[in-house]
């Protein structure tokens, strides 16, 4: 039986969760944020790095992510960071839509699945 691993869990979630040679993130939404739509997209891919290289992957093995936009306004802008991150050649299955994210001054919440390292 494959053990779970969870990462940065409390009473509630689990940033990142292990089980059977995947890698579940939680969404990752930017730190300030105050800041314009390139800004917290770095800022949560960025997040979305550091919990990969904690379940010991990286964004090469990203197998699907979800994108939540506070506005269809950002999609362009978002998609110059995304772009910029994600490795060519190795682009996931994606989805992308509007939502009313928890905190009202996030522009965007990044969810992804993995392909954990053998």
């Amino acid at each position: 039986m494959t053990d779970i691993q969870h990462f940065d869990q409390n009473h509630r979630r689990s940033r990142a969760v292990v089980y059977g040679g995947l890698v579940f993130l939680a969404g990752q939404v930017a730190n300030d944020p105050t800041g314009d739509i390139r800004k917290q997209a770095r800022e949560a891919l960025a997040k979305v790095d550091d919990m990969l290289a904690q379940a010991g992957t990286d964004k090469s093995r990203v197998l699907n992510a979800t994108i939540w936009l506070r506005d269809m306004q950002d999609y362009d802008d978002f998609n110059e960071v995304w772009d910029a991150w994600v490795v060519q050649g190795q682009t996931p299955a994606r989805c992308c839509g509007k939502v009313s994210l928890a905190d009202d001054r996030q522009r965007v919440e990044v969810m992804i699945v993995a392909a954990a390292r053998a």
